[in-house]
Order: C-alpha cells, then structure tokens, then sequence
C-alpha cells in the first residue's frame, strides 16, 4: 500500500491512500473522478437531498402539527452594532442547507405554556453572548460576507406548534425523518438566504405526551461544536444560572483573515449541483430513494469493534481510537451493502475539528466554523479483502497527518480560486462522518430532564452521510445515524457482522 500525496499529479485533493497495483487503465479513469470530486475540498459534503423513500405518501397526508404563534427573540438588553466577516472556514456552506437538529423530551406537556414562556425568556439571555445568532449576513463595502447584528434586527424567529397526536414514542423510533420535516423550521433553505431570513429559528411542538425543539442553525456561521456550547448555554441559564459558565470566542480573524469577495446575493446565484461522478456511466446516474436508520451500539459492542481493529498492531504503530475503529467498521459494512465491484472506489471522509490544529490554536469556545474535511480512498476489494486495521490505519494517518500547514495550504488554494458548490451527490461511493459523540447533546437539560432523543433533520443527507451521537445510555455507547440508497440499507439492516449487539 502506497500513501500518495495527491499535490502531484492531481493538487485538488490531499493524502489519499491507494494499491499502486490496483490503478487498471479502467479504475485510473474512476481516480480521475475523484480527483474532480474531492475538488475545493475544505467544502462541506452536504448535498441536495435524494428522495426519501415514503416522503411523497407521507407528504400528501393532512399535516398534524398546527402552528399557533410565530414571534421573535432578541437579546434581552442592547448590544448597539456588532459585526464579524466570515472566514475561509465559513464561506463553503453559504450554498448548504440550514443545519437541523430535534431533540425530543418526555413529560412537560400539561405545562407547555409555562415552559415555553420559560425558554424563550433564557434564549433572550443566552443571545446577549451569542448574539450573532441574533443577526443576518451581510456584505461590507467590498462584497465581503460578514455577520451583522443590530438592535432593531428580528432576532431569532420562534414557532409555537402543537401535535397532540403525536407521541415522543412515534418520534424516537430509529428509522426515517420524515416525521420531523415539521418539527424542525426551514426545511430545504439555503444558508445564503440569511442575508434576509434570521440565522436561527426555533419551533415547539406540544406532543401528547412531551415536547418537541426543533432548531435550524445558519451552517455558514456555526459548526457542530459551537451549536451545543450554545444549546448548553441556552439550557445553563433556563437551569437558573444568571450567565453562561464559557463564553463564546467571537474574533473569527484570528483564525484567518483572508478577505474574500463572493459574487452570491440570492439563492439563484447558488449552484444546484456542480460536476457529479460516480462509478461507470455517469449520465446514466440514477437518482434512487433514500432511507435513513439509527444503529444503537452498546458499550461491549463498542469494545468488541475497537479490540478487532487494534487485534494485529504492526511494529510502532499507535493504537485505533474508538472513532477510528467504528469508522472502518461502518465502512467496511456500508461498503458490503452497497455490493460494489472490487475495483470500484469509495471515499471516506471526516470532518475534522481544527480548533487545535491550527496555528495559533483556537480556544474550544470558538464560535463559528473551523472544520476541514480530511478525504481517505481506496478501491472495493482492498478495503473489503484487508482486515479492519487497513482501514483505520488510512483514515488514522490522514487524521494525524492535517496539520496547520495543510490546513493553511487547504485555505490558500481555494482562496485562489474560490468556488461554492452543492453537488447532487457525493459520488464514487461516499462515507461521510459528521457530528461526534463528544458532543454532550444529552446533557442539553433546560429543567426538566434530559431529551430522550436528539437526531439531525431532513436537511444535508446523502447517500453515505453518518452522524455520530453518544448513546443515551452514557458510557462508551454510541449511535450511528446512516443515509443510504433504500436497497442498500436493507442489506445493512441483515448484515450480522456490523450489527454486533445493536
């Protein structure tokens, strides 16, 4: 196995992992592919949403959620103009979607008024740190995108919404979104629309027996990490503290500074899609309905995962992590089920954090985007006939190898040649990792309980998108949310070698 730093021949992507013996003259046109695919790769791989199986039936039933009261929140007291330019890290998801999160609670709903009241009033205090979150985008005199947030702004958009027939059991079920394209506000609205729509909205739903918050986050402003340090604030002060325990890092510049004019002002300027390949004829892609799932693994699941991968440890090699270890796993199976050819490729990708990979390190409570995508490829058969340390020993050293100096490299190239694209899919059979089961998205308590599920919405899913949560049950359990081709997932669902306890 060759490590190929891709700068030469092909400088659109960095350290890709491949069999010299595997590049035929037939799968070095698929390497070609990818070369253009992973093309402006510090973008986000959120695409534009295939289908999701039973979204048509499902959309033509009479809505059961009622909107009673849409309002606005502000902070609470008055900050005069505050503004901040967007960076290199933030400009890629201008032409993403919204990014969605639901988090459902049991029990609250005989007091739902109350409750309501009680978290609009912390938002109010929350928004007095984060109060970008308050604003829009906007432009400076040079075309330059930036945060803005006056006094006399909307705010934060909040619905009120009741679905009394709905039950926190028909919510929690581990399959689908479909139910939750109500739940959760702007639902297919590009990130570019925050020029004139609020960066944040918010929506409450009375369930029969819970709560429902659905949020939906301007991704050009805030990645996963800064979106639960402000869920957490936001809960910390419903809990009854009088200010937040970390506030939030505003000064992007000191991240990076790079001065950038964009020629997007509406979401027609926007591209829907941008070059899309997959393996074999491209033109004769065929867009197919998606499912979504949730795959519980436990603690000893978890262990059994990352023994089998650290099982034959070669000579001055560190050990896999958990992460490392479940990312192979869900590969390997993810690649098994889609029943590729062994010389077809696929890609895995993860989206690193570089708050301490950048120079000067960033401080956890950096509020905004600073994550890079770090892409690993390799052909079907390699990935499938090698044992899971092959894997993980590729996604480990292109992990340890994204360094300041890559990742200034990856800033200075699309700072020469800016682009923003949202592709239609992720071809060449695409695993894409987002969220972390860092994140303690269980400890979101604003008073009365922690949520009995937190999911991602509709939005930014594709063919291989995973989401990462920690298992409600705390410990080392983990829950892995897949999308795939409908087909795809119900060979998943059977394949006992990746299920292990789930």
């Amino acid at each position: 196995m060759n490590f190929i730093n891709a700068s030469q021949p092909y400088p659109d992507y960095k350290y890709v992992y491949i069999s010299k013996n595997s590049l035929t003259k037939r799968n070095q046109n698929y390497f070609f592919y990818i070369s253009i695919l992973l093309r402006f790769s510090c973008s986000s791989l959120h695409f534009p949403q295939s289908p999701m199986a039973g979204d048509q039936v499902a959309e033509e039933k009479k809505s059961s959620v009622k909107i009673l009261t849409t309002t606005n929140v502000k902070p609470k007291k008055p900050l005069g103009k505050r503004e901040c330019q967007l960076t290199t890290f933030d400009l890629p998801y201008l032409a993403f979607y919204y990014n969605q999160k639901l988090l459902i609670y049991k029990g609250g709903e005989a007091d739902f008024e109350d409750i309501v009241e009680k978290l609009k009033d912390g938002l109010g205090l929350v928004l007095e740190d984060f109060h970008q979150l308050a604003g829009n985008l906007g432009k400076d005199e040079d075309g330059v995108f930036k945060v803005v947030y006056e006094d006399d702004m909307d705010g934060v958009v909040v619905l009120v919404a009741a679905a009394e027939e709905l039950a926190v059991e028909d919510l929690t079920a581990e399959e689908g979104t479909t139910k939750f394209k109500e739940l959760i506000p702007y639902y297919r609205v590009l990130n570019l629309e925050g020029l004139h729509r609020p960066l944040l909205a918010v929506q409450f739903t009375k369930l029969k027996n819970g709560l429902a918050m659905g949020c939906a986050f301007n991704h050009a402003i805030l990645d996963g990490t800064s979106t639960w340090h402000f869920m957490s604030s936001w809960a910390e002060v419903c809990r009854g503290s009088t200010s937040i325990s970390v506030p939030p890092f505003h000064d992007r510049t000191k991240a990076r500074n790079t001065r950038l004019k964009l020629n997007m002002s509406q979401p027609s300027d926007a591209p829907e899609h941008a070059m899309s390949a997959a393996n074999g004829d491209v033109s004769a892609k065929v867009e197919l309905p998606l499912r979504e799932k949730v795959f519980k693994f436990s603690e000893s699941a978890i262990d059994q995962i990352k023994s089998k991968a650290n099982a034959y440890p070669s000579e001055g090699s560190k050990p896999f992590s958990t992460f490392q270890s479940l990312s192979t796993h869900v590969w390997h199976a993810v690649t098994r089920a889609r029943q590729l050819k062994p010389e077809d490729y696929t890609v895995f990708t993860v989206f690193a954090d570089c708050r301490k990979r950048v120079d000067p390190p960033m401080p956890e409570s950096y509020f905004g985007n600073l994550i890079q995508a770090i892409f690993t490829v390799t052909a079907a058969g390699l990935l499938l006939g090698n044992p899971p340390e092959y894997g993980a020993a590729m996604i480990q050293k292109a992990i340890d190898m994204h360094d300041s100096k890559v990742i200034d490299a990856r800033n200075k190239e699309w700072e020469s040649n800016p682009k923003i694209f949202q592709f239609k899919d992720a071809g060449v059979n695409c695993v894409a990792v987002g969220s972390s089961p860092r994140f303690k998205v269980y400890d979101i308590d604003f008073g009365w309980g922690e949520p009995e599920s937190v999911r991602s919405g509709s939005n930014n899913r594709f063919d291989g998108m995973v989401y990462l949560y920690p298992g409600k049950n705390g410990g080392r359990s983990i829950d892995v949310e897949i999308t795939l081709e409908a087909n795809a997932m119900e060979r998943l669902e059977k394949d006992n070698e990746f299920l292990m306890e789930v």
